[in-house]
């Protein structure tokens, strides 16, 4: 089965880099896709009229450029619209950003592991999203089940895929180490890494709401506290004011 999923994508990445030698011109938003955007995407759901129009263009020139595949399941409108916005909420304030290390999304039904496999049977960690490296590299991969359910629930501080986002910005400046060099300019990396480690050991004795996943490394903590960052923005203004303060800089909000 791992084997046959390896080949599929490795021959569906190698079609879409053939594929993508010629820029394609990003299409117009459909209007049957309107539905989705109000009743899944909060951040978008704030957003004014003009502003809106811009989110609707944005997620179509990342459409355009980013090859979408279910590997085990069917990609329909509704996964499109929630990855593609995933994508554009963290780089919104940033014009007409590229993402530029990263070529496609594969979508497994359910979580998988680190050897790929999605089957009932599967052994390991399960992982619910991934940036991928070595002959992955500008590859992503999600669970189908994690990119609804992050739009799903709204009082949670939980996106999986605005996780995975995430962690393709941290790489920007070559490393993935939850140091955004790149978003926030060398003269806040300092106060940054006090912060951060400072939330850190509060996450490590239970005196924070951040989920404990974040105090597992500088690159998960960057993450998981985006993720509350863009979910519950009010929520972790009041309880984390000067992380928000520091990440309203990073994403330029």
């Amino acid at each position: 089965m791992i084997y046959k999923v390896v080949f599929f994508l490795f021959l569906a990445f190698a079609v879409f880099a053939f594929v993508k030698l010629k820029p394609k011109k990003a299409k117009s938003f459909p209007k049957a896709w309107l539905p989705i955007l109000e009743q899944y995407i909060n951040f978008y759901k704030t957003l004014s009229a003009s502003e809106k129009v811009y989110f609707q263009k944005r997620i179509m020139l990342f459409l355009s450029e980013v090859y979408i595949e279910g590997v085990g399941t069917t990609i329909e409108d509704l996964d499109k619209v929630l990855i593609a916005s995933s994508a554009v909420i963290p780089v919104f304030k940033f014009g007409d950003w590229h993402y530029n290390n990263l070529s496609g999304i594969i979508v497994y039904p359910d979580s998988f592991n680190k050897d790929l496999k999605f089957s009932a049977d599967q052994k390991g960690k399960r992982i619910l999203g991934m940036v991928g490296t070595g002959r992955f590299e500008k590859q992503m991969i999600l669970s189908k089940k994690a990119i609804r359910n992050a739009f799903n629930n709204k009082t949670d501080k939980l996106n999986t895929p605005v996780h995975e986002f995430v962690h393709l910005l941290d790489k920007i400046d070559g490393e993935t180490d939850g140091i955004p060099v790149y978003f926030l300019g060398k003269e806040y990396i300092q106060p940054w890494l006090t912060l951060m480690h400072k939330e850190m050991e509060a996450i490590n004795n239970d005196e924070s709401d951040i989920r404990k996943y974040g105090a597992t490394s500088t690159t998960e903590f960057f993450a998981v506290a985006s993720e509350y960052f863009f979910e519950r923005p009010e929520l972790f203004k009041r309880n984390h004011p000067e992380l928000y303060k520091m990440l309203k800089l990073c994403f330029n909000t």
